[in-house]
């Protein structure tokens, strides 16, 4: 028999397992705005320079751990950048 679980902690259990991405020319300018290359970011992910290239170009998207990962770092730098996100809103 199934016990009902608590609200919160699903919400909660969700929330950390979201794989939120911006749209794609968000991503370039919080990249730039925290004076990152692409370089940088692939490193740190573990892609190479190209393939953040088409992230942010709409030509791909990332998948998995890496989504994960890439999520992380652009989740951060829009709470560093915020005007970042303003700027890039879709009308």
């Amino acid at each position: 028999m199934k016990t009902a679980q608590d609200p919160l902690a699903a919400v909660d259990e969700l929330l950390s397992q979201a794989t939120w991405l911006p749209a794609s020319n968000a991503r370039g300018a919080l990249r730039r705005a925290a004076g990152l290359t692409q370089a940088q970011v692939a490193a740190a992910l573990g892609v190479g320079r190209v393939q953040v290239a088409r992230w942010e170009t709409d030509r791909a998207e990332p998948s998995g751990v890496r989504r994960r990962t890439y999520s992380q770092l652009l989740q951060g730098l829009a709470q560093q950048h915020p005007d970042v996100m303003t700027s890039t809103a879709s009308p």
